[in-house]
């Protein structure tokens, strides 16, 4: 087990470079794993773990279970995600784990979905190239028969973002807030499949050259 020592939500796929990634060795109640904080990003912590910490190489890289979900695009800017990410980039089948709750600290449910998932990911070979599984399992969950689906990505909505407000000063400032806006998307996207109770589970494939689009860039003329 490697994590960031302190809250780093929404750091996205953000690596440390030009000051020191320090590594401290954690004793967690009832676990009896090897743990260690870093002091550094999600990203950081797989790259650290894989490169350095970890006696061999792992079956399966786990990436939360993150407290708060990681529906839509919002996947752009999450931490987990991207952690997970870095365990593809490096051959390893990866899942980023999300209880689907701002409220509920009861993570024994996702835990036991997330081991099963990863054991049925490794006695299936692995995922194909470029891909992990995007998972979150809502606070209400409490086993299969509450429902599990495979799904597409989202857009995930907000209203209110910005608090705009004065310091003692006098000076504006603004809090990033937002509330996520509730539309009906679709029982095939996560966002749907998550607000009727069930587990989210989406396959996110890291290929960004879109192909469709290099013939029509190519008309404009700008090779020479």
């Amino acid at each position: 087990m490697c994590a960031p020592e302190h809250e780093r939500s929404a750091i996205s796929h953000a690596i440390t470079m030009g000051v020191p990634l320090r590594v401290r060795p954690t004793l967690l109640p009832g676990v009896s794993a090897q743990a260690w904080s870093v002091s550094g990003t999600p990203a950081d912590c797989v790259k650290l773990a894989l490169e350095e910490l970890v006696p061999r190489r792992p079956d399966v890289v786990i990436s939360g279970i993150n407290r708060g979900p990681n529906l839509g695009t919002d996947v752009l800017y999450s931490g987990t995600v991207a952690a997970a990410a870095e365990g593809m980039l490096e051959g390893l089948p990866s899942i980023a784990a999300s209880l689907a709750s701002e409220d509920s600290a009861d993570y024994s449910a996702a835990a036991k979905f997330c081991a099963h998932l990863a054991k049925l990911v490794v006695d299936h070979g692995g995922l194909p190239k470029g891909t992990i599984l995007n998972v979150n399992v809502p606070g209400t969950w409490r086993g299969p028969d509450s429902g599990i689906r495979v799904t597409r990505l989202g857009i995930q909505k907000y209203t209110n973002i910005f608090d705009k407000r004065a310091d003692p000063r006098g000076r504006t400032y603004y809090w990033l807030c937002g509330e996520p806006v509730e539309e009906e998307d679709g029982g095939e996207l996560d966002t749907e499949a998550v607000r009727c109770g069930y587990v989210s589970i989406t396959p996110v494939h890291f290929a960004m050259t879109d192909d469709s689009a290099i013939s029509i860039i190519r008309g404009w003329g700008l090779e020479t």
